[in-house]
């Protein structure tokens, strides 16, 4: 387990046969075809290792029900446990496609639309998938050998994987899919070359084939050699070798939302002056940038310091940041006021700002002391994706689409306490008077970002409303409260 606490991701992805069509379970009779052209919900499988052998691999479905095969090639997706008709075994072929093979029989799984079976003795392009990875697209880096994870190193223009914690803006890298490879792209829009240049615009050196070995992610370059960390800093480029070892085995790791705080005195909340908080400094620097960890049941939550440590309530409602494990002193309620936000201790009182900048938690109500400005910082780059898909430009209008398989990447912009959204092509978003979620504004318009589940946020326009995404797909900015509907992973 990675020393910060995040846990490598689950890896899900969607299977392309041969036809470019989508492995598919319905949930109707949880039967199987592979017609869909694109991937959504029902084209999401999950790869479940086995404890005993990590060659063997089960497919689970959306519905948690898993892939499996008889002795006669009749394929079925109905297993609500893994059993021995679910053990498949990945073989990897050279341009990066797979063939799932019967762990049981033998047999290679493959086929298109309603005619799939498993029965095939020898692999045929009608055996082979392409994996589409369908994690949210931006993630930290994490070496297997180097216990370290990757960061943009700006002053040597290259990654080096040489991060304890991944902390900062530079930490965060964004997988891109362009036509079955993956391409690296850096905090800063720019892509990893083989060579371990990065580059501004994607060609052939900066696409990569994925191969799982182990549960773990090798990426293979146009010349059959694959990434590694080299040198004392751990620079990322293609080494020699034409076989992933551990040096060449990677796990995407969740990136937890940092940001920094800025009290009602204008100033920023800090651990400069030693383990207790104040909002005393005016710059921002890894001492005032916190990681903020949501937890899945209760919605509280944790700050860790670029240190490790996390913020307590100590005795007299002192708040300092020497935790080194999670405990109820360490969890905070978070309560939302526009772009503010207060801070419910464990011990029932608020955090306020008193006149030394010194932070406790004695206050009973709230007011302009118990606020604090929360920024984000390590999402320059925004990819959002709702219940139903991702947010993407609309073909032929200026709205915007949030039930996509596709992404469009945006700039996210801080501006006083707000947010300003911006496309490629430089235009804002803006809430039309019919409510509709625009993307061509001329001029930006305030938007406040509202961090409330783990991975999920909510956006909330000018008017008070928040961004949904209706059930034609349509993005729109008319949501009374905080549904399933209105909910982004970011």
């Amino acid at each position: 387990m990675p020393a910060n606490g995040n846990h490598p991701l689950k890896l899900q992805f969607g299977l392309i046969n041969h036809e470019g069509r989508y492995l598919t379970a319905e949930a109707f009779g949880f039967k199987l075809n592979a017609s869909a052209p694109s991937l959504k919900k029902k084209q999401i499988w999950t790869l479940e290792q086995d404890l005993q052998d990590t060659q063997v691999v089960y497919l689970r479905s959306h519905l948690g029900r898993y892939l499996a095969s008889d002795k006669d090639g009749k394929v079925s997706c109905e297993a609500d446990g893994q059993n021995s008709d679910c053990r498949f075994l990945i073989v990897p072929q050279s341009d990066g496609r797979w063939a799932l093979q019967s762990e049981q029989y033998l047999r290679f799984f493959g086929g298109s639309r309603d005619y799939l079976s498993c029965f095939a003795q020898a692999i045929t392009d009608a055996e082979l998938w392409a994996m589409h990875l369908a994690l949210h697209p931006q993630a930290n880096l994490l070496s297997v050998a180097r216990k370290r994870y990757a960061r943009l190193s700006m002053e040597d223009g290259e990654i080096a994987v040489d991060l304890n914690i991944p902390w900062g803006v530079g930490a965060l890298l964004t997988i891109v899919y362009v036509d079955g490879r993956y391409c690296l792209k850096t905090s800063d829009s720019r892509f990893l070359s083989n060579d371990g240049k990065l580059l501004t615009q994607t060609e052939r050196t900066t696409q990569y084939t994925l191969e799982l070995k182990c549960g773990k992610l090798a990426f293979k370059d146009c010349e059959g050699k694959y990434l590694s960390p080299m040198g004392p800093t751990g620079t990322l480029r293609s080494g020699r070798c034409s076989k992933p070892g551990k040096d060449e085995l990677f796990d995407l790791v969740e990136s937890h939302p940092q940001v920094v705080l800025i009290a009602a005195n204008g100033r920023y909340v800090s651990i400069r002056q030693g383990v207790s908080l104040a909002a005393n400094q005016e710059d921002e620097t890894d001492m005032e940038t916190f990681q903020m960890e949501i937890d899945k049941d209760t919605k509280k939550c944790t700050f860790r310091s670029s240190l490790g440590n996390y913020w307590a309530l100590v005795a007299h409602g002192d708040i300092q940041s020497n935790a080194t494990e999670v405990s109820a002193n360490t969890m905070f309620s978070l309560e939302w006021f526009g772009h503010k936000v207060a801070l419910k201790a464990s011990n029932g009182k608020y955090i306020c700002t008193k006149k030394n900048g010194q932070l406790l938690a004695v206050s009973d109500s709230i007011g302009e002391d118990e606020q604090l400005t929360l920024k984000l910082i390590n999402r320059p780059m925004l990819i959002l994706r709702g219940e139903n898909g991702f947010i993407c430009h609309h073909k032929s209008s200026n709205t915007l689409d949030a039930s996509r398989s596709v992404y469009d990447i945006f700039t996210l912009q801080f501006s006083n306490g707000s947010y300003n959204i911006k496309g490629v092509d430089g235009r804002f978003w803006y809430v039309n008077s019919a409510g509709l979620v625009c993307s061509d504004g001329e001029v930006p318009e305030d938007f406040t970002l509202e961090l409330l589940e783990h991975g999920r946020l909510a956006i909330r326009g000018k008017n008070g409303r928040y961004l949904r995404g209706d059930q034609g797909g349509t993005l729109k900015g008319d949501g009374l409260g905080v549904s399933s509907s209105a909910l982004w992973e970011y």
